[in-house]
């Protein structure tokens, strides 16, 4: 479960400012590690409290299309006024270098 009220600054910052897989503003990736291009969230409220994410990346992986969705589930959190995003499942798939997710999370305060 993420509780958005205890995100440090950094994060909170990195979140607002368009989900960079809440990377610290300026912090470098490691030497030769591939650096992700997000291509974009689509966020579809399947309930009151159960929302829906599509999402895609190229050049990361499985680990980064979670990382996304955490991201993006701790932003809509913040953004509705919620305190908590608890995961329910995150689906991912890979063709011609572009991963992509479909996670779904509660929201609650």
């Amino acid at each position: 479960m993420i509780h958005a009220r205890a995100l440090p600054p950094a994060a909170l910052l990195a979140l607002s400012g368009g989900l960079a897989a809440c990377a610290e503003p300026g912090g470098a990736a490691p030497a030769g590690a591939a650096v992700p291009e997000y291509l974009g969230i689509e966020t579809r409220l399947l309930d009151s409290d159960l929302v829906q994410f599509h999402l895609a990346l190229r050049g990361g992986g499985r680990a980064e299309i979670d990382d996304y969705a955490r991201c993006a589930a701790a932003q809509y959190a913040l953004i509705r006024g919620m305190g908590f995003a608890r995961h329910i499942r995150t689906t991912a798939s890979a063709e011609a270098g572009t991963w992509r997710g479909d996670a779904v999370y509660t929201i609650s305060a």
